[in-house]
Formats: structure tokens, C-alpha cells, sequence
């Protein structure tokens, strides 16, 4: 049985920064009332016609190649985590492989929203075990910006949400440094409590002319039950981690929690005992960029410095389904 390795990081943003004050002209909110309720300072909207979900992920799949010392031909495996396709099919996967010239590998799109890159690394990292695969190509990417609507009606979700892709190159381990485990779960009992139930395959007609001014193509988020679930599950999840190899949260040199609320991720650092510097955090720059939003934030914590060689890392996410988890790599 072998073990895996992230061996790169990269992330691509869009070069459109959407401020706070910018979201005032369009709904009933201030800078102040958006940073008290979700730390978000400003997010990257895409530019049409320069970003889609596949080239912003092909961007940051390049980065962590680079980073990694590889050459693309050595990719065995894309896997493709994401919300929000280019179209509706085929999957984006297929379209970075063609990006990238890459001919006959694999490539699995996944959808598990903001749980998604968990998922994606707990597959490679299964998929570089058995042996069948020696380098894999992770890339969480979204383009939300464009599913929320800036006025009253979609203030709860659009000062939230904002774009970007981030990549992992993931190969068999050489060394000490290797995904220790990775644990994911779901419980679809109450999965309409953050939801985007139009256009549906469930409808006779899947887009009606109503749906396009009556608010039902927008997401729906009941926030107080997703943040009491998140708040619970992240820290469980952590924990689990830690005690399934045998270490407590003192020996954690940083934790990456998914960027879905700076709130959030300071109830979960709280309940596990952490310190500052033991977390990061940079929802404030990016807002929730969904299954991006955990390789972004570690990208840019290793551009800072912070991953170093032999330290211990942590990774959780909660997001719609409901799905979460946890990982703990040793880098």
C-alpha cells in the first residue's frame, strides 16, 4: 500500500475586486454590517469573456505544476471539484484536460460543494494507495458570482459568495510527507436548508419565464442552521483527525479551515483551543469561494511561508448536502 503527497499548490483569482461599499449602491447594507456578520472585506467577481470555471482552473492547476516540479504529461488523473460548471455538461474536468493537451487520462468531476476539495483529496489519496495512479491533478474552482442576485431580495447570499480556482498536484509519497487521512461524511436530512432548487430536472419545465423574476432561481440559505451544523461538525471532524493518528490539537502547526464565514472558522478555532497563529484565514480578501476556497487559502498560506517542511496540517469543510470532513497532512 502506498501513501500520497501534495506535492504543489496554486490558485488563480479573477483581477475584478468587488468591494463592500460597491455591493451598497445595489442593496440595504454597510461595509461595517457586512464584516460583523461574515469578516468579508472584498471578493473577486469574473470578468465574461476572460474567466470561466475551467480556465480559472487550468491557471491554478499550471501554478501547482510548476511548483511541484512536474511536467503536465505526468498527470494520471483530474479530478474537478465544483458547484458551478461552464455548462450544464459535459463537466469541466474534460475541458482543463484539453486545456492542458492532456489525451485519454481520466478526468471525474465531483459535487460536493463546499466540501468538494475534501472529497477530491480523500479520492486521489485512495486512488494513489492502490497503486493505480501516481500523480493526480485536484482543482476546486467556481464562478458564483453570477447566481446571486445584488439587491435586498439576494443580500444574504451575495455579500457571501465570490470566485477563484485552486489546484493540488497529489503523488505517491517518497518520504515522511504524506495525507495522513482524510474522513468525510454527509446527511442529506436536511439538505433544503442550503439549497439552489432552479432550473431542476424535477419540473416538467426546468426554466419557466416566472422563475426568472420571482426570486426561485436564486440560492436559498437558512443561515442559523447551517452555521449551529458547521460550528459542530468542523471542530468534530478535526478532532477526529488528530485522534486517529494519535496527536492532539497542540501539536497542529496550522489548521485551514473552509472560508464560508470568518465567524465560522473563529467559533471552530475557539472549540478546538487553537491559537492564532495555528489558523488561517483569508475569507476577508475572497470571500467563500465554495470547494475553492480550502486550496486557494493554502496556496497563499504557502506563498507566506507557513507550510513548512515536517509541519502538520489540517484541512475541514462544511457545506450544502449536508457534507463535511476533515484531513491531516503531514507536508
Amino acid at each position: 500500500m502506498f501513501s500520497s503527497a501534495i506535492k504543489g499548490v496554486g490558485h488563480y483569482v479573477p483581477s475584478r475586486v468587488i468591494t463592500n461599499e460597491y455591493l451598497t449602491q445595489f442593496m440595504d447594507t454597510s461595509h461595517d454590517w457586512i464584516v460583523e456578520r461574515t469578516g468579508i472585506h472584498e471578493r473577486r467577481f469574473f470578468t465574461e469573456g476572460v474567466d470561466t470555471v475551467s480556465n480559472m482552473g487550468t491557471k491554478a492547476a499550471q501554478m501547482a505544476c510548476e511548483r511541484a516540479n512536474i511536467t503536465i504529461d505526468q498527470i494520471d488523473l483530474i479530478i474537478f471539484a465544483t458547484l458551478s460548471p461552464d455548462y450544464f455538461f459535459p463537466g469541466p474536468g474534460v475541458l482543463v484536460q484539453r486545456e492542458l493537451k492532456l489525451k485519454n487520462i481520466p478526468a471525474l468531476d465531483i459535487r460536493q460543494q463546499c466540501a468538494g476539495f475534501l472529497y477530491g483529496l480523500s479520492i486521489a489519496d485512495q486512488y494513489i494507495k492502490t497503486g493505480l495512479y501516481k500523480t493526480v491533478l485536484l482543482i476546486g474552482s467556481e464562478i458564483q458570482s453570477n447566481m446571486m442576485e445584488l439587491s435586498n431580495r439576494g443580500r444574504n447570499t451575495a455579500v457571501i459568495f465570490g470566485d477563484g480556482a485552486g489546484a493540488l498536484v497529489i503523488q505517491r509519497a517518497e518520504d515522511e510527507s504524506k495525507v495522513l487521512s482524510t474522513h468525510v461524511y454527509a446527511d442529506g436530512t436536511n439538505a433544503e436548508e442550503l439549497y439552489m432548487p432552479n432550473p431542476g430536472s424535477s419540473r416538467a419545465t426546468r426554466l419557466t419565464n416566472e422563475m426568472l423574476t420571482d426570486g426561485s432561481l436564486l440560492p436559498v440559505m437558512n443561515g442559523q442552521a447551517v452555521f449551529k451544523e458547521a460550528t459542530t461538525k468542523m471542530p468534530a471532524a478535526v478532532l477526529e483527525a488528530l485522534e486517529h493518528n494519535g496527536f492532539t490539537t497542540e501539536d497542529l502547526d496550522l489548521l485551514i479551515p473552509h472560508q464560508a464565514n470568518l465567524r465560522i472558522a473563529q467559533m471552530v478555532q475557539k472549540q478546538l483551543g487553537l491559537r492564532n497563529d495555528q489558523v488561517f484565514n483569508n475569507i476577508q480578501k475572497y470571500g467563500n469561494t465554495t470547494a475553492a476556497s480550502i486550496p486557494i487559502a493554502l496556496s497563499e498560506a504557502w506563498e507566506q511561508g507557513l507550510v513548512k517542511k515536517g509541519g502538520l496540517i489540517a484541512f475541514t469543510a462544511f457545506g450544502s448536502g449536508f457534507v463535511w470532513g476533515s484531513a491531516l497532512v503531514r507536508f
